[in-house]
């Protein structure tokens, strides 16, 4: 895409593309500083978190929403979903990605083959609900918005539904993947005189 606008600026009007280079890259960079702003504060809160102890209260508090969607029994692997949901919340994609890799490291079995809780973790980063749409919000502040909170209302209720939606899939595949999978171990037990 780069290449093809320098491109068309080239052809169209080659006076302006020396000056929209340096333009967009200056745009780019206040636009990175404006944000490091508010990564900061939210990091920086998540880190208190972290060393007060009130991620392990907030695995509790997750615990049987996370032991129902994911299925699992690990105490320091729900610790880290817990936290990648609640920056999720916040809004702070970026932030809850660290957590996101080391809870899917932690997820992974090993067979090569995304596990339920594999899928389901990567359908809750993408459909994840927005308490708080601290990002968007940084950027419609940094673009000039008179208003940059407006949008909470409607990012919650878009992202409830998509969440909502995206977790029912998750639960459909899984029956159907486990149906496939016990259909397959009854033909192979069958074929093979009953031994398993």
């Amino acid at each position: 895409m780069v290449v093809l606008s320098i491109c068309f600026l080239v052809f169209s009007n080659p006076s302006l593309m020396l000056s929209t280079m340096i333009g967009a890259s200056s745009d780019a960079l206040k636009l990175a500083v404006e944000l490091c702003g508010v990564y900061m504060v939210w990091l920086g809160i998540l880190e208190i978190v972290e060393e007060s102890g009130l991620s392990q209260k907030l695995a509790k508090l997750l615990h049987p929403l996370i032991k129902w969607l994911f299925k699992i029994d690990d105490e320091e692997t729900e610790k880290m979903i817990a936290l990648n949901m609640s920056a999720n919340m916040l809004g702070l994609g970026n932030a809850a990605t660290p957590m996101g890799i080391a809870a899917m490291k932690r997820l992974d079995d090993g067979s090569g083959v995304a596990t339920h809780a594999v899928i389901m973790l990567i359908v809750l980063n993408a459909t994840s609900i927005q308490l708080l749409p601290s990002t968007i919000i940084g950027l419609r502040a940094s673009a000039g918005s008179a208003t940059p909170a407006d949008i909470i209302l409607p990012t919650l209720i878009s992202t409830i539904c998509t969440c909502i939606v995206g977790v029912f899939l998750v639960k459909i595949c899984g029956r159907i993947r486990e149906k496939l999978k016990h259909k397959k171990t009854a033909i192979r037990i069958k074929n093979n005189g009953g031994r398993k």
